[in-house]
């Protein structure tokens, strides 16, 4: 694959979870939003480092560490949102304002 068609991809990416970010207001949705968005910075990144220096295998610890620091703030997030819902029945950003007093 050649690396704009990568660049591409990590652009669609990042705007399908921008615009399921802004557009939803499901906390879980948004949540997804962020995650695709995030996605997509580390397939720009990993396209720039093998770009910038392709014998180098540091990059590829980097997207590995990326991806990994993903799924653990996407797992925090997830225990978050089941618990703001088991404790108060609140699943919308609308109703999630009521929680600061």
């Amino acid at each position: 694959m050649t690396f704009e068609l990568l660049l591409v991809l990590a652009a669609g990416l990042f705007s399908t979870g921008l615009f399921g970010a802004l557009s939803q207001q499901s906390i879980v949705m948004i949540m997804m939003g962020i995650e695709l968005m995030i996605g997509g910075v580390v397939v720009a990144s990993a396209v720039f480092w093998s770009f910038l220096s392709p014998a180098a295998t540091g990059g590829q610890v980097v997207v590995v560490a990326a991806v990994v620091a993903m799924a653990v703030e996407m797992a925090m997030g997830f225990a978050v949102t089941t618990a703001i819902y088991r404790a108060r029945q609140v699943d919308m950003t609308d109703m999630a304002e009521d929680l600061r007093g």
